[in-house]
């Protein structure tokens, strides 16, 4: 809170001095202080000549407001000429919110040979801080980290808030600097003193130095399952088994079948295995006994997906093990260094690692180490030196799977979950407990066409024979060993493939179209996509003509580069093409798959591609060949993720196979795509989800994104450190949510009965008006007494 104006403090400024800068920063301008030196200009915002301002602490700042406008903003400049920054790693600015909320700010630095570095600054409300700027491109992924620390940090007395920054600068010729608001409703104030640069290094060790403590947790903040001691871990897991025991009981009381499904709800056949069918306007997935099945499963359950690098970045953490410890077990080496959009800016994705939950799990449920004798000679000297464990050497821990695996199951079924989603232990599925779905791993050395930010990789090329070669093999070695085993639902094509580009312009939308023409002619796709057009117009006057452009030769099409019209109303063909194109890119890429899947899995459904981003052709296709739609939809509700009338017109069930809730008060730093507040909402957020996709008739089940918490520092594949899980890296779950998690699953089974219900009531409804209006037509004889009307999904059916 700003505490006095200028008149109550004019005389203190020059009567007390100003809070000293940090040591190696250079002021270039002060303005509570300000001279001749650098040239302040305004848009839409005011700097009064007089308003220096006392803050509670005692700094004297002055005041600086932006109005409502399409960008406000304060302009620095020097007096003549251009800073020369070369020797600095920063931009530093003290500055304060003047606000009672946090505000957003930008900050634009550039070159005179234009180039532009941003920096967005999310400034909480509160005491001033010392901003810094990094003077060439920087942010927590640069360390390793999606998300990093939090910040303001405190550095040698001050508050700092270090951010990150985009694109390219000269720093040896830096014109200006531009700080902005993006569109403000109403009046917003900041408060400014010192502008300056320095060097920024200490600063960067100091917030990313000792982050994650001898546990894998984040230093920098306490929570209730924070763990301080091995016998804490030990004690809580004590603790949690006799909680699952009650849970587990309680389920064996349930009104469930052999495979979770609800065995007092609507009869249908019992085909042996998982299909799909529809009744009453309302789409289910069926057990194998014939049940209605709502999926509601959990994504990577897996001990094998919590591994952070280490090498080179060792400082980050306060206790690494050394390699003669036993926890040195856990180390391991990777490289993913693999060039896709999830790998850019990126640092330290190579080298050493260290599996934090492995050593957890060591830590809680691993055996002492035990000194062995090979000789009754030796044995005087083992039993002495008992005395010493210090100096004990221990065997090398092995994961206990079988442990491990029964313990995760208890927790899945206690929990009441009934799926086991995508890239989890295969050991889970093989207990003929849990039901489980297998991801289809299509690769190969065939084309690929680039959409954009291609953050997977780029689009497999269906037309490539390649493609189908390398299709037939990933079928065939997953469906070798579950051929005919029943608690498999079904395998997933793939998983969020880049089906369009980034943003909302035509050029996104037909990302894969443009894409494909850039590409040169020894690209099947591509050749595939030109013979559409040769075929429809015959030449290129043809093609010129619907077009609206001048193409001189069909030879140029081939070219590498070609960049087609953007689709407009006056030539409707364009994108009547494009669309064309993209459709029978994905008929082609669903039916290789489909076709090899109903060759080697008759039995199992396939479960579609688990889109992202997509098209209305992509999920048409998907629709076409596939027994069921995927999507991971990380929104509020599934309703906000798609429109779902489109989708009742495809006629088609829907998985939600991947949502998630987090939030940053549990040590990952990132909450994820859907971030809450606090951990207190993530129990109510995961209720009303599943509430939401029970109420919709095409949503056959929701599946979670995922079982742990990913590594504070980053996992290995992209630097994601984001607190969604069920599970901590302590292997300790997050008791609130976790409990908030059961009674929503829970409740999802009541809450079906009642939709089913409810659509009988509907359907019945309907067959008795058209039947008074069809007197003497054949009426509902054909149904069977009360199953009311339905189809069956599957391989029998409407699917492949």
């Amino acid at each position: 809170m700003i505490r006095r104006s200028l008149p109550a403090v004019f005389a203190l400024m020059f009567a007390a001095p100003l809070l000293a800068a940090p040591a190696g920063q250079q002021t270039l301008f002060n303005f509570v202080r300000p001279a001749d030196v650098v040239q302040v200009a305004t848009q839409d915002a005011s700097l009064p000549q007089s308003n220096a301002e006392q803050t509670a602490e005692g700094e004297v700042l002055r005041r600086v407001t932006f109005n409502p406008a399409a960008q406000p903003n304060l302009r620095l400049t020097p007096q003549s000429g251009a800073w020369d920054w070369s020797q600095s790693g920063v931009m530093s600015l003290r500055i304060q919110s003047a606000m009672n909320w946090p505000v957003t700010l930008y900050v634009k630095i550039q070159s005179n040979d234009g180039k532009t570095l941003v920096s967005r600054i999310d400034l909480p409300a509160g005491p001033a801080q010392t901003l810094l700027v990094p003077l060439t491109p920087s942010s927590p992924l640069s360390q390793g980290l999606k998300a990093g620390p939090p910040m303001p940090i405190t550095v040698e007395g001050q508050r700092v808030l270090l951010t990150s920054s985009t694109g390219e600068l000269d720093r040896s010729q830096v014109v200006s600097v531009t700080l902005s608001m993006d569109q403000p409703k109403v009046a917003q104030s900041i408060m400014l003193e010192r502008f300056g640069v320095q060097d920024g290094e200490s600063v960067v060790k100091a917030a990313y130095g000792s982050l994650v403590d001898a546990y894998g947790q984040s230093t920098r903040a306490k929570w209730p399952e924070k763990v301080t001691s091995d016998e804490q871990l030990k004690a809580a897991a004590n603790k949690e088994q006799q909680q699952l025991k009650t849970w587990l009981a309680e389920r064996k009381r349930s009104s469930l079948d052999t495979f979770g499904g609800w065995s007092k709800g609507p009869a249908f056949k019992a085909s042996g295995f998982f299909r799909t069918e529809k009744r009453d306007g309302r789409w289910y997935l069926v057990t194998p006994e014939g049940h209605p099945f709502y999926s509601l499963g959990v994504n990577t359950v897996t001990a094998d997906t919590s591994q952070t690098y280490v090498a080179g970045r060792e400082a980050m953490f306060e206790s690494l093990p050394a390699n003669d410890e036993p926890l040195a077990s856990h180390y391991g080496e990777g490289d993913n260094r693999n060039g896709n959009g999830a790998d850019q800016g990126r640092g330290f994705n190579a080298g050493r690692w260290y599996d934090f939950y492995g050593a957890n799990l060591q830590r809680t449920y691993g055996q002492p180490c035990a000194v062995t004798s090979e000789t009754k000679a030796d044995e005087a000297k083992a039993e002495e030196a008992k005395a010493d464990t210090a100096t004990t050497p221990c065997t090398s821990h092995t994961f206990d799977e079988k442990r491990w695996t029964g313990h995760t199951l208890d927790r899945l079924q206690a929990w009441g979950f009934n799926t086991i989603g995508d890239w989890s232990a295969p050991a889970l599925g093989l207990n003929d407990r849990v039901p489980y779905t297998l991801p289809l791993s299509i690769v190969g050395d065939y084309a690929s066409i680039s959409t954009g930010t291609d953050w997977w990789g780029g689009m497999p090329d269906p037309f490539d024979p390649r493609f189908a070669m390398a299709t037939e093999r990933a079928v065939a070695i997953a469906a070798r060993d579950h051929r005919d085993d029943p608690w498999l639902i079904g395998y997933f094509a793939d998983n969020e493939l880049a089906w369009a580009g980034p943003g909302d312009d035509p050029k996104a939308r037909y990302a894969l179209a443009y894409g494909t023409l850039k590409m040169t002619t020894d690209v099947p796709a591509k050749r595939a996509f030109l013979k559409q057009l040769r075929d429809k117009y015959r030449n290129q006057a043809g093609l010129s003509k619907a077009w609206g452009i001048d193409l001189p030769a069909w030879e140029l099409m081939e070219d590498p580069g070609f960049v087609p019209p953007l689709p407009s109303a006056e030539h409707p063909e364009i994108e009547a093409d494009f669309k064309y194109f993209q459709k029978v890119f994905a008929d082609t890429y669903f039916k290789t798959i489909a076709d090899s899947l109903k060759w080697h899995a008759p039995n199992h459904l396939l479960l579609g591609g688990r889109f992202a981003t997509s098209t209305p052709e992509a999920v048409e296709s998907c629709a076409q060949y596939c027994d069921v739609l995927s999507f991971n939809m990380y929104t509020l509700k599934p309703q906000d993720g798609y429109d779902f009338a489109k989708l009742q017109a495809l006629d088609k069930p829907v998985l939600i196979t991947e949502f998630n809730f987090g939030s940053r008060d549990r040590g990952p730093f990132w909450g994820g795509v859907t971030e809450l507040a606090k951990e207190e909402d993530r129990g109510p957020a995961y209720a009303n989800f599943v509430k939401q996709a029970v109420s919709e008739p095409s949503i056959v089940g929701v599946h979670w994104f995922q079982y742990l918490d990913q590594p504070v520092s980053g996992r290995l594949l992209d630097g994601e450190n984001g607190h969604f899980g069920l599970v901590g890296i302590t292997d300790l779950p997050f008791q609130g949510f976790v409990e908030s998690v059961r009674k929503a699953n829970l409740q999802a089974v009541d809450q079906l009965g009642k939709e089913a219900e409810k659509a009988k009531a509907a359907a019945d409804k309907a067959d008795r008006a058209g039947h008074e209006d069809t007197v003497g037509k054949k009426g509902r004889a054909s149904k069977g007494a009360g199953q009311g009307a339905g189809h069956a999904g599957g391989h029998s059916a409407n699917g492949h």
